[in-house]
């Protein structure tokens, strides 16, 4: 997600005035132009994506392919239970904005004036971020091997066995219904005060009485490489009886507390770093087309 985004980002801003006159006709006026697994891809679609392609420097031509391949990795998201929040996609867009020096007004307006529009460029983020997890996903069970089979491997390849902190984890969530969203500074504030008399997760529930709508979840052990990306480096900055920052969250206002953590070298640490190791870089992309590949061969395609 991030490199396809990059991509785009000095081109949006020198190509923004040239295409400044190229404004997309209303969605209103499109029409269906493929079905893709009974999901309709418009021509208005087709027409934001070839604009998005010329920020990009690519050819428009392969707008109507990159509209079937997202449409595909969308459907696939939705299989696997993917979902992406609201918020990782307004805390992508505003990470862009910022790169470029932009506000998101400004960031909105450019989009707007080029005929990408703000809604496609935020469904290309979410839809990229959704296919990298299942991504990861799937080689996970495609790659997976017994910790023994990587300990072994390991061993014969000179290797040692690895070691990981592995954390006793604790969640508390300050929980927001929408119908009350705007009053959001209240429940920050209660998180924050809580957070702060964090100290041990024997106490958390007890600071919680006669607390309303606060969920304190204990969330086990959790080994280094499984520490939830959102978190990881909060969880990574602190130690026991600490708590990170608290987020936002489309639930509320939430932080992890760290009841204890420790060292440990084990045939499942192995496996996982093994696995980590074991995917390099370079082979994203076959691993990805291959993918694709298999979603296409499966796939109901009818172009109009």
């Amino acid at each position: 997600m991030k490199n396809g985004i990059r991509a785009a980002a000095v081109a949006v801003l020198v190509a923004t005035s040239s295409l400044c006159g190229l404004a997309i006709s209303p969605a209103s006026a499109s029409e269906i132009k493929v079905v893709v697994n009974n999901i309709p891809v418009t021509s208005y679609d087709i027409q934001r994506r070839a604009a998005f392609l010329r920020l990009q420097r690519q050819s428009p031509g392969k707008a109507q392919q990159d509209m079937i391949d997202q449409t595909l990795r969308a459907a696939e998201m939705k299989r696997l239970n993917v979902n992406i929040p609201e918020q990782a996609v307004d805390g992508a867009y505003k990470r862009f904005a910022d790169q470029n020096k932009l506000s998101t007004a400004q960031l909105d307006q450019i989009l707007a004036q080029s005929g990408v529009t703000k809604e496609h460029f935020r469904e290309f983020i979410r839809v990229q971020m959704g296919w990298s997890q299942a991504l990861q996903a799937r080689f996970r069970a495609e790659g997976r091997m017994t910790e023994q089979d990587v300990v072994r491997k390991m061993l014969q390849q000179g290797g040692s066995k690895p070691s990981a902190t592995e954390y006793m984890l604790q969640q508390v969530i300050f929980v927001v219904p929408q119908s009350e969203r705007g009053n959001m500074a209240r429940r920050k504030n209660e998180a924050e005060a809580m957070r702060q008399r964090f100290t041990a997760c024997d106490q958390t529930r007890e600071f919680a009485k006669g607390l309303i709508d606060v969920t304190v979840r204990d969330l086990g052990r959790v080994l280094q490489p499984e520490l939830p990306p959102d978190w990881k480096e909060h969880i990574e900055a602190i130690g026991p009886g600490q708590a990170t920052i608290v987020r936002q969250t489309d639930r509320g206002y939430e932080f992890i507390g760290i009841c204890s953590a420790r060292e440990v070298s084990d045939d499942r640490v192995a496996q996982m770093v093994f696995q980590l190791e074991g995917k390099p870089d370079e082979k994203a992309d076959e691993f990805s087309q291959k993918y694709m590949a298999d979603l296409k061969e499966k796939a109901r395609i009818v172009e109009r």
